[in-house]
């Protein structure tokens, strides 16, 4: 179970759009393990953060919670309400769990000890962050037309 829980982070971080598309990635306790990652994302970013302002740790978990939510609906809404490919059948329980997963790269937070390294490391885990949400989108609300053309199609 632990592994399961190490190789969705780990995948997750080497942006591995497989991981997306995958059954077991959508099993039961997965939406628990994306919570345990959301929640561990907010913990590190409040950490990472601690040298320039002080915040509470439970605050920052709640907040990661809430952001959590607020991402799901708004994928879902625009990804498969608003603009649904022809293939998609998503669940927001699915789009829940590829969001929290897709957070994974924010536990990198962590590694900030040092206030040198604090503003970079949460740059630059952003954007990771956002790399993870733009692939785990694609792959779970199954857009086909955002990939570009190859040279046989054009």
């Amino acid at each position: 179970m632990f592994g399961f829980f190490l190789e969705l982070i780990f995948r997750s971080i080497k942006l591995d759009k497989k991981l997306y598309k995958e059954v077991k990635t959508y099993s039961e306790v997965s939406i628990y393990f994306a919570a345990i990652i959301m929640i561990l994302d907010g913990v590190a970013g409040a950490i990472a953060t601690n040298n320039f302002y002080k915040t509470s740790l439970s605050l920052s978990a709640l907040t990661a919670i809430l952001t959590w939510f607020f991402w799901a609906v708004l994928i879902f809404t625009i990804g498969a309400k608003i603009f649904p490919d022809k293939d998609t059948k998503v669940t927001f329980k699915k789009i829940l769990i590829a969001v929290g997963i897709a957070h994974a790269p924010g536990l990198l937070r962590f590694i900030a000890l040092t206030p040198d390294l604090v503003m970079p490391i949460i740059f630059l885990t952003q954007f990771w962050i956002f790399a993870s949400l733009i692939i785990s989108t694609k792959e779970a609300v199954s857009y086909t037309h955002l990939t570009l053309p190859t040279n046989r199609e054009v």
